[in-house]
């Protein structure tokens, strides 16, 4: 069976990720590590079949993404479309936030993040 999630193919480029994080992730990475969001433990960086995601919980199956300037223009948005789409596919719940979200109102972004993950809890 091939794996899906967290390939050791793709661990240089996830450190890579990791090492190199934009100021908006790093900035939503304080709030989130560390079981910070209702007890659930978020990761950074985890791969799911080609892709990385920003940052996702296992348990809730979860991704958050953090769109920059990297994801405008007509391209951009058609590949994070497919991207969304495959790992939708396998089950995997989706929030999206810009790197504006993030510095203008981080306070806002915790408590969405927050209410989506207490929905999910039976």
């Amino acid at each position: 069976m091939t794996q899906i999630f967290n390939r050791h193919d793709e661990i240089e480029k996830r450190r890579r990720l990791r090492n190199e994080m934009p100021k908006a992730e790093m900035l939503l990475w304080q709030r989130i590590k560390g079981k910070q969001v209702s007890g659930y433990k978020f990761r950074r960086q985890y791969s799911v079949g080609i892709y990385v995601l920003d940052f996702y919980c296992p348990t809730l199956r979860l991704a958050i993404e953090i769109d920059g300037s990297s994801h405008d223009g007509d391209d951009a948005q058609e590949y994070d479309t497919a991207r969304q789409q495959y790992i939708e596919a396998l089950g995997i719940q989706f929030l999206r936030f810009t790197n504006s979200d993030i510095y203008n109102n981080l306070e806002g972004v915790i408590t969405k993040i927050t209410n989506h993950v207490e929905r999910q809890i039976p």
